[in-house]
């Protein structure tokens, strides 16, 4: 596990990936790389990690379960492919019913079916069979969205897994360290409080910049 020394926010996406690229600088030259991206988020970010890895970039599509009311609180995630994850103790301790577990996974697979149609248009997942994958999001809060990524990416049989993020709560940072074969927070601060407040602007990132930066990633 990396992680570097805590600082102030930074100004946005753009900037905390070249941070992180400059973080995951020793993984350059490689020919066996892949950068995956959780959308939407992630691809900013990732973006500017796989131009200066010289690696390519894809997305692979993850979605929160959030808490019916409290939707920024994670229960748990989906994947492409089908793999869910659901964190018991958030469950249990809101004491959330398992049909509405149920109802919010529907809806989340509807919502992911509809992203990866978008975002790949009819493209399948790179093949990644014993190839060293870079997955890399804005920021860690809870983690389930990483940790059901890692999961489902298994599956298809990469080499190595290294997680990159630029900040993350330590503790979050320690748990999806122990899933991936590797992990780099770039900051890791005790105040943590949420992704969002380590970046000056962190407006949501549209569809319309997702397939951009795809595009482009892809003509590089």
């Amino acid at each position: 596990m990396v992680t570097m020394a805590d600082s102030g926010p930074f100004r946005d996406r753009a900037q905390a990936g070249a941070q992180l690229a400059e973080d995951v600088s020793h993984l350059a030259g490689r020919d066996d790389l892949v950068v995956l991206a959780l959308p939407r988020g992630g691809v900013p970010v990732g973006a500017a990690v796989a131009a200066a890895l010289g690696a390519p970039l894809d997305v692979f599509l993850v979605r929160k379960l959030g808490v019916p009311g409290h939707e920024e609180l994670a229960m748990g995630a989906i994947a492409s492919g089908g793999t869910m994850l659901v964190n018991r103790d958030v469950v249990d301790a809101l004491q959330v019913p398992e049909e509405m577990i149920a109802a919010v996974a529907e809806r989340e697979r509807a919502e992911l079916a509809r992203r990866e149609a978008l975002y790949r248009d009819g493209r399948p997942i790179p093949d990644l069979a014993g190839k060293t994958v870079v997955l890399v999001d804005d920021g860690l809060a809870t983690g389930a969205s990483m940790l059901v990524a890692i999961a489902a990416l298994r599956e298809l049989g990469p080499r190595r897994i290294v997680v990159a993020v630029p900040v993350a709560a330590p503790e979050t940072c320690n748990l999806v360290g122990r899933a991936a074969d590797a992990i780099v927070c770039s900051r890791t601060p005790e105040d943590f409080e949420g992704v969002g407040k380590w970046y000056e602007d962190f407006t949501q990132v549209s569809d319309e910049e997702v397939t951009a930066l795809l595009a482009a990633a892809a003509r590089a």
